[in-house]
């Protein structure tokens, strides 16, 4: 692909056009590795599991009670049956004598033979008698084998990006290792003479590196490996070195700053001479100078460098990245439909995400927005629990609907 020339007037890409380019021709990474189960949680899922046993793999007691044959109820009135053994949980049952019951504790195997528990507190105990009125039916306060899982069933999709009730569900099948995908490499650096360490004094002109260490945390919320190869001189030259080093280090290249037309702008005219840059410039607010191409076969994605432009298009475009590369099933972000609780009267020709909260405390969830909602105000993103997307040129009114975008789905 031609290199995009320097200038201004390059066409605005639409958000939607801008996702479908980001995630074209991105494939997953193939390295794959075999890890404990304490080790899966968030990890991605490298080959699709099916379970090999029934969960549970008898019939279990769901109840504290007795275990008994529905055949032995008697014909009216009271049932009273004998005890002939007693089973715990863990322990394997003899078949149930006729005419009797169990003694049985939940989680225990039910017997063969018995088809029903009784729940204790229905029967009366009488030393080796029991005594009940309960009109039992078959398969009541039983779970019968299989009732969670079939041996063969599908129980974890090739691409899940394991939670604690998905390791959990490995368990319960008795896989002790899961295959995975090796986390990605993401390379990063940052481009700045203004720019220091926190912990550091602030001179005169310098700011504290915040983008840093926003990347950093989203890239490791995300499961990347992050290999940072820290401040960078503000020149083209370094520029263009440390995007070769970080290029041959890492699965992806994620930076901050020097995308825009400004002199002291290098992380764009980098690229394009030592990779090719695929787009540049969004129609989207904050974060309209994003810079996306290949740097000797690795994906590179220059952020902006407000500290909001950066928090924001990383959530919207380099997290679908990621997913791809991590093999998992990328979608668009999730939008709920949800009340505005503000007013936005002054429509802008660029997609606008704006720092948004819910608030429920009226019966029916409604949806505020920070007052200040310049790209330079970090603290909107804390405050902030989500992003209210608002269309191009669109108003908004207090009781409009609008669609929400949870900041959860990103992280």
């Amino acid at each position: 692909m031609a290199a995009m020339k320097n200038c201004d007037t390059t066409p605005l890409l639409p958000y939607d056009d801008a996702l479908v380019e980001l995630t074209a021709g991105l494939e997953p990474l193939a390295r794959v590795e075999r890890v404990s189960l304490r080790a899966a949680l968030g990890r991605v899922l490298a080959a699709t599991l099916a379970a090999e046993i029934d969960v549970p793999a008898a019939a279990m007691s769901s109840m504290d009670g007795y275990a008994i044959s529905t055949a032995d109820l008697a014909a009216a009135g009271a049932t009273r049956l004998p005890l002939s053994q007693r089973i715990a949980a863990g322990h394997a049952p003899a078949p149930l004598e006729p005419g009797s019951a169990a003694r049985i504790f939940t989680g225990a195997p039910v017997p063969a033979g018995a088809d029903a528990v009784v729940m204790q507190e229905q029967v009366e105990a009488d030393g080796d008698w029991i005594r009940f009125e309960k009109r039992t039916v078959a398969g009541e306060n039983v779970r019968p084998a299989g009732n969670d899982i079939r041996r063969g069933d599908t129980i974890l999709q090739a691409g899940t990006r394991l939670r604690p009730q998905d390791v959990g569900l490995a368990a319960s099948v008795g896989l002790g290792e899961l295959p995975v995908y090796a986390p990605i490499r993401v390379g990063i650096f940052f481009t700045g003479d203004e720019l220091i360490e926190p912990g550091q004094p602030l001179g005169p002109g310098k700011i504290y590196d915040s983008n840093r260490y926003t990347i950093d945390g989203l890239l490791r919320a995300a499961g990347c490996e992050v290999v940072d190869l820290g401040l960078v001189g503000d020149t083209l030259a370094a520029t263009e070195a440390a995007m070769r080093d970080a290029a041959s280090r890492a699965d992806l290249v994620v930076t901050s700053g020097g995308v825009s037309v400004g002199e002291e702008d290098h992380v764009r005219i980098a690229l394009e001479r030592q990779g090719e840059l695929r787009l540049w410039r969004l129609n989207i607010k904050p974060g309209k100078p994003l810079a996306y191409g290949r740097v000797d076969g690795t994906a590179f994605i220059g952020l902006p460098g407000n500290p909001v432009s950066v928090f924001a298009t990383f959530c919207l475009f380099v997290v679908p990245v990621i997913q791809v590369l991590q093999g998992r099933a990328w979608r668009k972000p999730f939008a709920l439909p949800l009340i505005a609780d503000f007013d936005w009267p002054h429509p802008d020709s660029r997609r606008e995400f704006l720092r948004a909260r819910l608030d429920d405390g009226a019966g029916e969830a409604r949806v505020q927005i920070f007052p200040n909602q310049d790209s330079g105000v970090l603290t909107s993103t804390v405050w902030a629990d989500g992003f209210v997307e608002i269309g191009e040129n669109q108003t908004v009114a207090r009781g409009d609907r609008v669609n929400y975008l949870p900041f959860a789905q990103f992280f």
